[in-house]
């Protein structure tokens, strides 16, 4: 069987390198692979300890977050190394200063894998939430390096829990240790043979709550409010898009709105600033003092400070929840505001919960979200009952990340 998932890894990097010329994601992806043994091979020499982390890509990098910085202050002799599948992920961390070396993952073949380990040696690794490299993690296991998931979620449709994924459910009885979001997962990995699992929630709890906690401004974003309320939509994609677009006419008279597209490409931010042509849009990055107090409309055209602009919002409204799937509605919940999303969340347990406990609302129209508002508007205790319910909620789910060093600080 391995020889057969080693073929698909192998059919699946040709299949980007192919698309590299037409495509930007893909040429980085290639790209920043070019020089990777060489780099990895230097920033490794004559390193000790090495504690290597990987993350698929940015909102795994987010989720792991919490834990680097517990070793980095902790274990002050340790190197950390910082693996991404994903150029997204590496492009916005490459310059973390909390992070000692920074590259790609090199394509999980057997020999690849032999090398990677051979280069690092690392004192253990941790996979942050997914991804299943199958050969890296056979070269661990046979170099008895403990390795590590941490905020993990499984599901009864994973394939591991399926006749058809048997083997793939026997790499996983290797891991060293599970530690995941809900008891769920504790079940599932149980019915397969595994026991080494420990329940410790999502570290992304403690990553928000520190974002929230520092003392910062974004004088553009308060420029632009005024003595307004907010409305902010983050990671939103067209669908999302196109139902604040007819939803904003009703609400423009109480509210600003900040959209912060998952995609910046010019085309994009172009075709969301049509969309509000009557309410003098403005893009962050472009916009003079004047322009922001003039405007009814700000789209922020840059990535990595959405998680800060949160700060400011009345309401928040997350995307993806239409096709993509749902982006992080925890960065939102940390500031207690109510939170708004589309029918497609049941893969995500902070936004089920959330619901369940009232602090979120998945709605399917621009009417339902408006029906809403007006609620909010016309009693504020409502409003109020509904930001505390998120605010107690981040509390309450805070300590993943030290429950979970404690545990590996021992092993190593």
């Amino acid at each position: 069987m391995r020889w057969l998932y080693t073929l698909v890894i192998r059919s699946y990097a040709a299949g980007i390198r192919l698309a590299a010329p037409f495509h930007a994601k893909a040429k980085l992806w290639c790209s920043g692979r070019k020089s990777l043994w060489q780099n990895l091979e230097s920033q490794c020499a004559g390193k000790s300890k090495i504690v290597w982390f990987h993350c698929a890509s940015l909102g795994e990098y987010e989720q792991g977050k919490p834990l680097i910085q517990k070793f980095k202050a902790s274990q002050s002799d340790c190197t950390i190394l910082l693996t991404f599948f994903s150029p997204s992920g590496y492009e916005t961390a490459k310059n973390d200063p909390t992070v000692d070396i920074i590259t790609y993952l090199p394509i999980d073949t057997r020999k690849n894998a032999i090398r990677f380990i051979r280069t690092v040696h690392p004192k253990c690794a941790v996979f942050v939430k997914y991804e299943y490299w199958y050969n890296m993690m056979q070269q661990l296991h046979n170099q008895n390096i403990p390795y590590y998931y941490i905020s993990a979620v499984f599901r009864p449709s994973q394939y591991f829990f399926k006749p058809c994924g048997r083997w793939f459910a026997k790499q996983l009885r290797q891991v060293t240790h599970f530690f995941v979001q809900n008891e769920t997962s504790v079940e599932l990995l149980q019915s397969i043979g595994i026991k080494q699992i420990t329940q410790t929630g999502d570290t992304r709890f403690d990553r928000v709550f520190a974002i929230a906690s520092q003392d910062y401004q974004l004088p553009e974003i308060e420029l632009f409010k005024q003595n307004k309320k907010l409305f902010i939509a983050g990671s939103s994609w067209p669908p999302d898009e196109t139902l604040l677009a007819a939803l904003f006419p009703k609400i423009a008279a109480d509210y600003k709105l900040i959209i912060a597209p998952h995609r910046t490409d010019h085309e994009h931010i172009k075709s969301i600033l049509q969309k509000y042509a009557l309410y003098r849009p403005q893009c962050y990055t472009k916009a003079s003092p004047t322009d922001l107090v003039n405007a009814q409309v700000l789209v922020i055209d840059c990535i990595g400070i959405l998680s800060k602009i949160y700060k400011y919002s009345h309401i928040s409204y997350i995307g993806g929840a239409f096709k993509t799937g749902l982006h992080n509605t925890l960065e939102a919940a940390v500031f207690g505001v109510p939170l708004f999303f589309g029918p497609a969340y049941n893969k995500f347990n902070e936004a089920i919960s959330l619901v369940k406990l009232g602090g979120a609302f998945s709605i399917h129209t621009a009417e339902e979200l408006h029906a809403m508002l007006q609620k909010f508007k016309e009693t504020p205790a409502c409003y109020q009952t509904v930001c505390d319910i998120c605010k107690q909620f981040i509390i309450n789910n805070l300590g993943s990340a030290e429950r979970i060093f404690e545990t590996i600080e021992e092993d190593i």
